[in-house]
């Protein structure tokens, strides 16, 4: 008689969609706690991804207006206060500024001793910050200015009352269209406006101004002719050279009083600062991303904790520690992937929606998308991997139990 021997059983195996089928059962069967532990992932992810989006937007912003107003602008002031002049350079400054070879254009700015109202039955008092300035018919061309209705001062304009008003002082005098004739009150004079200029983003003095020739200040308002302040176009290249020059051109006698300063530096620092804030921004980000992984964490504890029951009729069918494992790390890990995937389209809809609104070009760097996904997938990760121990770790026989 032949003794037979036992077959031999083959190992339990669990195949990769099966570990994703019993993985999302969890989440599937407590759809508000899974909401809820997918909530602070998504929060954490939707901050970062939408910091870096519109710290980008911003950024981009901020270039192409630095590339369409240029590097190589130059403000010339003259000193005031102790120790210093009256503000104003010698009469031939501007002429002078202009024969340096490597200046492009150059154009002046002279203070008007008049008010600026909206009619003479407005108190003088009532001026709400806005100055009158003469200037050179250059002066648009210097600083790569734009008319946004009317025109700009011609030889014609120069030589009688014409003003054209700043961005900021239009919208102050409630004047938005020149349809048909608008005049302003200019010191004891009605002014007619004939342009409203677009913003001046490296000169906002001139924004709440209304600018007129130079020739009409001295001849209806007396002006002083000496300029206030004096715009320089210069040569790539030729910055730091021409920097050097400018005081003892400009002002001969006192060059120690010249200040000559470079208004997109001001663009440029603001980048720096913004580039501080965002890291300030994403380190907050980080911060609800981890509290975010440690509810997920508390979740699936507790969840291997209501669930003995099913770890240990589970094991006894034959599924294994790793199987049991891989079971509640996939759930984790779907939990971090559903607020991960909800905190990138948050974060994406933050940046087109604040964007559209300040009008910047939108961009949402790839890296910022796929990491802020990534981030959220190894948070969940980290999250249940304490927990699928703890699970894997329950003996059949004391789960049951329980």
């Amino acid at each position: 008689m032949t003794a037979t021997l036992p077959q031999r059983t083959s190992a339990s195996r669990l195949r990769p969609s099966d570990v994703l089928r019993v993985g999302a059962s969890g989440p599937r069967a407590r759809k508000t706690r899974t909401a809820l532990s997918a909530l602070g992932v998504s929060i954490g992810i939707a901050a970062m991804v939408g910091v870096l989006g519109l710290s980008e937007s911003s950024k981009s912003a901020l270039l192409d207006e630095i590339s369409a107003l240029g590097t190589n602008l130059l403000t010339v002031e003259s000193g005031v206060g102790i120790g210093g002049g009256d503000g104003k350079f010698p009469e031939g400054s501007l002429a002078a500024v202009n024969r340096i070879e490597t200046v492009e254009t150059a154009s002046a700015v002279h203070d008007v001793e008049a008010s600026l109202l909206k009619s003479e039955f407005i108190p003088s008092g009532q001026t709400r910050g806005l100055t009158v300035v003469a200037a050179s018919e250059s002066l648009l061309e210097t600083l790569n200015g734009e008319v946004a209705e009317g025109r700009w001062l011609d030889n014609a304009t120069s030589e009688y009352p014409a003003v054209v008003l700043g961005s900021v002082a239009a919208e102050r005098l409630g004047i938005t269209t020149l349809t048909q004739p608008i005049y302003v009150y200019v010191g004891e004079h009605y002014v007619e406006v004939i342009g409203i200029l677009e913003e001046f983003p490296l000169s906002a003095d001139l924004d709440r101004s209304a600018i007129m020739g130079q020739q009409a200040s001295e001849a209806f308002f007396e002006s002083d002719p000496s300029p206030t302040t004096i715009f320089a176009r210069v040569e790539s290249g030729t910055l730091d050279a021409t920097r050097d020059l400018i005081p003892t051109t400009a002002d001969a006698e006192n060059p120690e009083e010249v200040t000559v300063s470079r208004p997109s530096d001001a663009l440029e620092a603001q980048a720096a600062a913004d580039d501080a804030l965002t890291t300030l921004f994403l380190g907050l980000g980080a911060v609800a991303l981890l509290v975010g992984g440690i509810g997920i964490a508390n979740v699936m504890v507790i969840a291997v904790i209501e669930r003995r029951g099913e770890i240990g009729l589970r094991r006894a069918l034959g599924a294994t520690r790793a199987h049991i494992r891989r079971q509640f790390l996939t759930e984790a890990v779907i939990l971090s992937a559903l607020g991960g995937a909800v905190g990138v389209a948050l974060g994406i809809g933050a940046t087109y929606l604040y964007s559209g609104l300040q009008g910047w070009r939108v961009i949402i760097p790839g890296t910022a998308a796929a990491g802020g996904f990534l981030a959220a997938l190894l948070i969940g990760a980290a999250a249940g991997l304490y927990p699928a121990m703890r699970a894997a770790r329950l003996a059949p026989t004391e789960a049951l139990r329980a």
